[in-house]
């Protein structure tokens, strides 16, 4: 079977919350008509089980079911540990 779950990679910016942390995801683009190259931010309210992620940690988030009213993200692996 296939799975058709969205997944990003981002940093996490906060870790204040139990079970929760904060990711930031940013996409690079052109822009149309004046060829200038932007950045997106967006900022995805992640569920993290067992608060294993610091702040500047580099993280593979995935889809899932609404935990919450904001929470439909969760940590599914930590791929680069920062060295606060």
């Amino acid at each position: 079977m296939e799975n058709n779950k969205k997944k990003r990679i981002g940093i996490v910016v906060s870790v204040k919350t139990k079970k929760t942390a904060v990711v930031s995801i940013q996409l690079k683009y052109t822009h149309s008509k004046y060829l200038k190259t932007l950045i997106k931010t967006k900022r995805y309210i992640v569920h993290d089980e067992f608060n294993t992620c610091n702040e500047g940690d580099i993280v593979l988030i995935e889809e899932m079911a609404p935990v919450s009213k904001h929470k439909t993200w969760f940590v599914k692996q930590i791929l680069n540990i920062s060295k606060k």
